[in-house]
């Protein structure tokens, strides 16, 4: 039997929203400037100074390229990947920079809502196609989240699963090495510094097709971890979703 909800409870949410919402407003993920009520999850004009990665882009890792004949990035060209193949939705320039830096390190969590929003709207039809039985958010050590508060994967995986009817797997694979910011590396450095980092923690989860969810994507190096070993537990394909992606060397 469902519990009745009184008039007095409903009165008193909205009380508590309205309270929270005068104490903590919602910022604009791209200005960092408070959002009124109606304005959604960041202001329009801000929107149009992303950019969003549209095609001709890398058919492996999804970065743009400079036409569609292209077929690879410099990158992939170079390397062979673990994954099945990736897509971003921004182009990581010096907006998507400041904002995802502000999201992780200066705890706007709120900037995730949009960040899936945007991931829904601009590559829903991909993940809906690729039948992805569970979303995988590339995990944190311990350390780093503990000092952090929270795993930002996690958060987006957790409102793009919500809003796609998608499983996340969050315990899925541990970050079992405490490793350095990929960001300081270079790649072959990026490599073995991320050798061994990943562990699969659970045998009851039997997948076919994932999706590993993630904030940037440079070389791929990390995402290739984690895909190394769900393929070793069996997983046929694996998919990579990110916020935003570079360039590449040399720009296309």
């Amino acid at each position: 039997m469902k519990k009745k909800i009184k008039k007095e409870d409903t009165w008193i949410s909205f009380v508590i929203k309205g309270i929270c919402f005068l104490i903590y407003p919602p910022r604009c993920p791209i200005c960092h400037g408070i959002l009124k009520k109606g304005e959604g999850l960041a202001h329009e004009e801000c929107k149009k100074k992303l950019v969003y990665v549209k095609e001709p882009r890398c058919f492996q890792c999804g970065k743009p390229v400079m036409a569609k004949e292209i077929e690879f990035c410099y990158d992939c060209s170079q390397k062979k990947h673990v994954y099945t193949k990736g897509l971003s939705v921004f182009l990581y320039n010096s907006v998507m920079k400041k904002s995802i830096y502000e999201f992780k390190y200066n705890n706007k969590r709120e900037y995730g809502d949009f960040y899936a929003q945007e991931i829904v709207r601009e590559l829903g039809e991909h993940i809906k196609r690729w039948k992805v039985e569970a979303i995988i958010p590339v995990p944190l050590h311990k350390s780093r989240r503990k000092r952090r508060g929270f795993n930002q994967a996690e958060l987006v995986a957790n409102k793009v699963g919500q809003r796609l009817g998608i499983p996340v797997e969050a315990s899925l694979v541990a970050r079992t090495k405490k490793t350095l910011p990929q960001k300081q590396l270079n790649d072959k450095e990026r490599q073995n510094n991320l050798k061994k980092a990943f562990k699969m923690m659970r045998n009851d989860v039997k997948l076919s097709t994932a999706i590993i969810l993630d904030d940037i994507y440079t070389t791929g190096s990390t995402v290739d971890e984690v895909a190394a070993v769900l393929r070793a537990a069996g997983v046929e394909k694996v998919y990579v979703i990110c916020i935003a992606i570079g360039k590449g060397i040399d720009g296309s």
